[in-house]
Order: structure tokens, then sequence, then C-alpha cells
């Protein structure tokens, strides 16, 4: 999972400021934190992580020359991509990328978390099918408006 992250900030490292360090840690380290933060977030939490590359690039951006901004802008969509190519594609017998257990992606009517096992295509057990169909209208909306 991290061969995605650590390929981004290597791709990048050429480019970042070097002369001023922005709270208290180098702007390297920033960079890196950031990508690795954004990655894992993209691994374990695809289904509420609308737009992981523009999330990332706002996020870095700061730590760029305006010269070297498109490039950083490209290279972190082109790595994104191919990481939530990967992830989609990987194997859901039940288990994230950490080896926990899937859990569905609904509330009980109590407020606590619904324990089935969730379809690999949506994240929500069976019984809670309704609640993706409802998503993917509001997306629609959401896009016309």
């Amino acid at each position: 999972m991290y061969q995605f992250s650590r390929a981004i900030y290597l791709k990048l490292a050429d480019d970042i400021l070097d002369d001023e360090v922005i709270a208290g840690t180098s702007n390297d380290e920033q960079v890196l934190r950031a990508c690795e933060a954004a990655v894992e977030r993209l691994a374990t939490d695809r289904h509420y992580f609308a737009k992981p590359a523009r999330t990332l690039f706002r996020e870095i951006r700061i730590y760029f020359p305006m010269t070297a901004q498109r490039k950083a802008c490209e290279v972190v969509r082109r790595y994104i991509d191919a990481a939530e190519d990967y992830f989609s594609q990987l194997p859901m017998h039940g288990y994230d990328v950490h080896g926990n257990p899937l859990q569905c992606r609904a509330t009980t009517r109590k407020g606590t978390a619904c324990q089935r096992m969730p379809l690999p295509h949506n994240g929500y057990c069976p019984s809670h099918q309704h609640l993706a169909e409802t998503e993917e209208v509001e997306a629609g909306i959401a896009m016309v408006a």
C-alpha cells in the first residue's frame, strides 16, 4: 500500500521547496505524511473519499513553487488513479487491506454499526442495499446541480 505514497513522494521530491520549514517539520516530511495519509484513507475508506487526488494536491501544493505545481498535480492524479484501480481489484474475501474483517457501512436503528458482511461492490450488506441506491440518486442530483 505504501508503494503508491512513496512513489508519489519520490516523483515530487526534487521539486519540493527546501528554503522554508512550515509547521515545525521539513517540507519533505510534510509531503510524505500527506501522501501516506491519502493512500491510507483511499485503501480503508474508498466509499467516503470522493476526490482523493484533488484533496491530496490541495494539501501539498504549498510545498511547491508555482513552476512545479502542474507537474505535482499530474503526478498525484496519475498515481492516485493507479492506487484506486489497484484497491478496487483486490479480492474482498471479508477482510480489508489490513486484514480487518469488513463491516457494513450502515448503522442500526440503535445507532451502532451494522455487523453484517458487506457486498464488495458498494460496502453495504443485503439488508442495507437501499442506502446504496439513495447514494447513487443523490450523486446524480449533485452532478446535475
